[in-house]
């Protein structure tokens, strides 16, 4: 591996804890919006990256993507769970759909800032830095989908527990083997394949919008 592939993945690794601390931020905005105060008073609804940083999602996994042979440009990963206690939200299922919901919002809400930055600095005359905004685009749009997949610990997997009405004590069961579930679906070349379709996908659309290809 080249020094320059080295520097480009750490790179893609700042950004992916920029993005990463934005997203649980936002989990923690919206928890404590909902009446539930547990996030805010361990010091979550906060955008410094050191709250948020899980061993495994953070700071393990990403970095053996970044250094394995083959795995490429494809680079994913977790933060630390936001604490939401459900008996203090007002509404226990509406709330915990939007608390989860939140996350991967505010990671498309990011890309569409990203892109739209990208075309500034275009018309600007800096390329270079317009393709670092684009790349950071799509960061962010993989981990709102990547985030939508209904296994713990990620956010997709608290929507399919208020969708099914699943008691905590058989999501808790579940949860036990997500980290299992979730390294295995990233070793399979079709999962990765339909994650990084529909980013750029949706990458594409945001560019035409913009008027960035």
């Amino acid at each position: 591996m080249d020094s320059n592939a080295i520097a480009d993945g750490l790179i893609q690794y700042l950004m992916l804890i920029g993005l990463l601390t934005f997203h649980e931020f936002g989990h923690a905005w919206v928890a404590m919006k909902c009446g539930d105060d547990t996030a805010r008073l361990q010091g979550r609804v906060s955008l410094n990256p050191v709250v948020h940083i899980d061993p495994i999602g953070t700071v393990l996994l990403p970095l053996m993507m970044i250094f394995m042979p083959g795995v490429g440009r494809f680079l994913i990963g977790w933060a630390k769970p936001v604490p939401v206690n459900p008996y203090n939200l007002r509404q226990p299922r509406r709330d915990d759909i939007l608390i989860s919901m939140a996350g991967p919002a505010m990671n498309l809400v990011l890309a569409v800032g990203l892109v739209a930055l990208a075309k500034v600095i275009l018309i600007a005359h800096f390329g270079q830095f317009a393709e670092l905004c684009l790349q950071a685009a799509a960061l962010s749009l993989m981990l709102c989908f990547f985030n939508l997949i209904p296994v713990p610990p990620l956010d997709g997997s608290h929507v399919l527990r208020n969708l099914t009405n699943m008691s905590y004590e058989t999501y808790a069961q579940f949860a036990r083997f997500g980290f299992i579930i979730v390294i295995v679906l990233l070793q399979i070349p079709a999962f990765r394949g339909l994650l990084n379709f529909v980013t750029y996908g949706t990458l594409e659309i945001l560019g035409r919008i913009f008027g960035v290809l």
